[in-house]
This record gives structure tokens, C-alpha cells and sequence, in this order.
């Protein structure tokens, strides 16, 4: 850094640092110039910073809910993708403050390692790797009751496009079912007798056939392949992060699901404290509403604190408050007071909603501070 040892006097953040030391190299600044400009930058970092006894948390909460109520009750949207619907605005806010093990719209964006994100091809072949491939994509079923059996007729060029062999199919069906299928590869046709002559055995077996994942990963129902600047991008309906992970020729750092659980589980806590800030950013952002990024990362610090992920609500974060009268002022109102009356509880009345609710002053701004003057003597 070229203005290192004029920056190196002010208590800037580091990153604050090499942005001013790039924006002076920008211009190329004279030192004495640029002292008086980091003296000026010191300035507004300083009227910035948060005031002593400031309540941070309140003014977070109200900065993401005033906006909240901007927000359409508008559920599903095309996410960049034509064909692909995802919830968004209000139900979508809740879901991650919620922290839903299922979202209502799951859905990824996969990036593809160098040798496959140029090609549309071989970008076709990880996304027939992911998709779920049924029997009813590449085939016509057909129940003949007479003689108990399941015929499946192959469609040649559907199997072509799904990159699946006759033989394959076959080998298939017979470890998923647990039957001998006969084969006419000539015709194209695969014959599945039933091993018991009942009409409740083919029916039953003909719907474990109709489920039966023949390739790709159970959860995504759906693959769009999409152009972004140089290189193709696969979207998903449907997530399953640590099995998309496995497979070859999928960029696993670049890989993304708006499953916040799912980040949870694959990639840990960090992981999900980022999802949640990233999905409540883009949520609102989508919806046209600014929110300062330091009060949803307050949220997301607060949901994700213990090691683990909790909801906002009364089964995570308000709910785990120390203050009695605090849950009970939240939700359960007689089930808090009664539960902490028969354990003999003690509310220290430390927080701000104890305090609104007894009358006394709260221990935020001046209420914090505690000021002791002597009146009078010598003068």
C-alpha cells in the first residue's frame, strides 16, 4: 500500500484501509493532499459509528420489519429462470426467519467446472447426472391383467437424450424391484412378470416402477440449462446440496441452494449464517427495498450464536430469553407466567421489555448510564 504509513495512524478496519489507499492511488494523490483527505475519512468514519447504548438490536428489527410491510403477499416468481417458480417477497422472509427444514420452492444454481461450463454438451451430461429420471420419461408402461406382466416400451430417443442403454434399464428395474425382467432389445420392449397372479401384486408393482428413480438424484424434479455470460449454469427444482456435490463435473464452491437448512447440515454453521444473509438480501432487494447489510447480519448472528440454527420465533430466539416477563409479553402469555410460578423463576429485569412492562426506566441511551454528583461542598 502506497499510503500505508498515513493510513497506519487512524484505527480504520482493514478493508476501510485498502479501499481509501486504492482510491488515492486512483487519483494519485500528493501526501500532504492525502493526510488531509484520511483526516476527513476519520472524520465520517467516526460520526458513523454506532453511539454508546444505542439499542442495535431494536433498531435492526425495525429496519427489516418496517420494510416488511412493503412487501407483496406475491408467492411465486420466475427466479431469472423462465420456468422455474420460487417464493418470494413476504412468505419467502418468513420462511427463512422460520428457518423451514422444507421450503415451500427449493431450488439451486449449479456452476460447472472449467471443462464443462463451455461446452452445452457435456453441461447436458451433469445436468442428465442430476436430473431424477423415471420410467415414464424415457418409456409407455402398459398393465396386461391377462398374464399378469408390465410391459415397458422404450422410446429410443428419449433414452438417447437421457445418455441410458437398453441393458442399463434393464439392470435397473430388476435391483430396484427385485425381479428376472425378459428382454427384447430388438423391439425395444421389457417384459416384468409378476411373481404372485394377483391384480393387488401388479398394481403394486406397477407403482414402485412408476417412483423408481432409473438416474439422477431423487429430490430434483427438474434441470434448465442457461447461458450467463461465458459459461452455461444449470437451475434446479428441487435441492439435495451434498449429493449435487458428488457429482463429477459440478463446482461445489461456486454451488448454491436457498435450502438454508440443508447449508446447515452439509456445510456447518458459517455456511448457514451467510444463506441467511444472502437470501434475506436478495428477498428484499428483489421486492426493490434497501436494508442496511449490518442489520441482517445482526439477525442471522443472532439465529446462528448457540452453534446451531435457530427461528426468530418462540421455539428458537424470543423464546429462549432469559426474562420471564419478556416470553411472556412475546406469545404463551399464562403458560410462561404459570410455568415460572411453579418453578419459584427470578426476573432480574436486565432487558428492555421487563422494564417497559414494570414501569421503570430501560437500560438503554441515558438509561444506561448511571451518573453520581456530589451537591454541594467546597467551592
Amino acid at each position: 500500500m502506497k499510503y500505508k504509513d498515513i493510513l497506519d495512524k487512524y484505527p480504520f478496519p482493514q478493508s476501510v484501509k485498502e479501499e481509501i489507499n486504492a482510491e488515492l492511488e486512483r487519483f494519485n494523490i500528493k501526501k500532504t493532499q492525502a493526510r488531509k483527505i484520511v483526516d476527513r475519512c476519520f472524520q465520517a468514519y467516526l460520526h458513523n459509528l454506532i453511539e454508546p447504548g444505542e439499542p442495535a438490536g431494536i433498531i435492526a428489527a425495525q429496519s427489516i420489519g418496517e420494510p416488511g410491510t412493503q412487501m407483496t403477499m406475491r408467492t411465486f416468481h420466475y427466479a431469472g429462470v423462465a420456468e422455474i417458480d420460487v417464493t418470494l417477497g413476504l412468505p419467502r422472509l418468513i420462511e427463512i426467519m422460520d428457518v423451514r427444514k422444507n421450503p415451500s420452492t427449493p431450488m439451486m444454481t449449479i456452476r460447472l467446472t472449467e471443462e464443462y461450463a463451455n461446452d452445452r454438451e457435456k453441461a447436458r451430461e451433469v445436468a442428465n447426472r442430476i436430473e431424477a429420471t423415471y420410467i415414464l420419461d424415457i418409456a409407455e408402461v402398459v398393465t396386461d391383467i391377462r398374464n399378469m406382466q408390465i410391459r415397458v416400451k422404450l422410446d429410443p430417443s428419449a433414452m438417447e437424450r437421457k445418455q441410458l442403454t437398453f441393458e442399463e434399464v434393464k439392470k435397473k428395474i430388476e435391483k430396484g424391484l427385485k425381479v428376472t425382467v425378459d428382454g427384447d432389445e430388438e423391439n425395444m420392449e421389457l417384459i416384468i412378470q409378476v411373481k404372485e397372479p394377483s391384480y393387488k401384486t401388479l398394481m403394486t408393482t406397477f407403482e414402485k416402477l412408476r417412483k423408481m428413480v432409473l438416474m439422477g438424484i431423487k429430490e430434483i424434479r427438474r434441470v434448465i440449462i442457461r447461458k450467463e455470460e461465458d459459461e452455461y449454469v444449470l437451475y434446479t427444482e428441487g435441492s439435495n446440496l451434498k449429493k449435487v456435490m458428488k457429482i463429477k463435473g459440478v463446482d461445489f464452491a461456486r454451488t448454491i441452494t436457498n435450502n438454508i437448512y440443508e447449508i446447515y447440515e452439509v456445510l456447518g454453521i458459517e455456511g448457514a449464517r451467510s444463506a441467511i444473509i444472502r437470501e434475506a438480501k436478495s428477498t428484499l432487494e428483489e421486492q426493490g427495498l434497501e436494508v442496511d447489510d449490518r442489520h441482517i447480519m445482526l439477525v442471522a448472528d443472532a439465529m446462528t450464536s448457540a452453534g446451531e440454527l435457530r427461528q426468530i420465533g418462540r421455539h428458537g430466539v424470543a423464546g429462549e430469553k432469559q426474562s420471564i416477563l419478556a416470553r411472556a409479553a412475546f406469545e404463551m402469555t399464562v403458560n410462561n407466567l404459570l410455568d415460572a410460578a411453579i418453578r419459584g423463576d427470578i426476573d432480574n429485569l436486565t432487558g428492555i421489555t421487563e422494564n417497559i412492562i414494570v414501569g421503570q426506566p430501560i437500560k438503554l441511551g441515558t438509561g444506561d448510564v448511571e451518573l453520581v454528583s456530589k451537591i454541594g461542598g467546597k467551592k
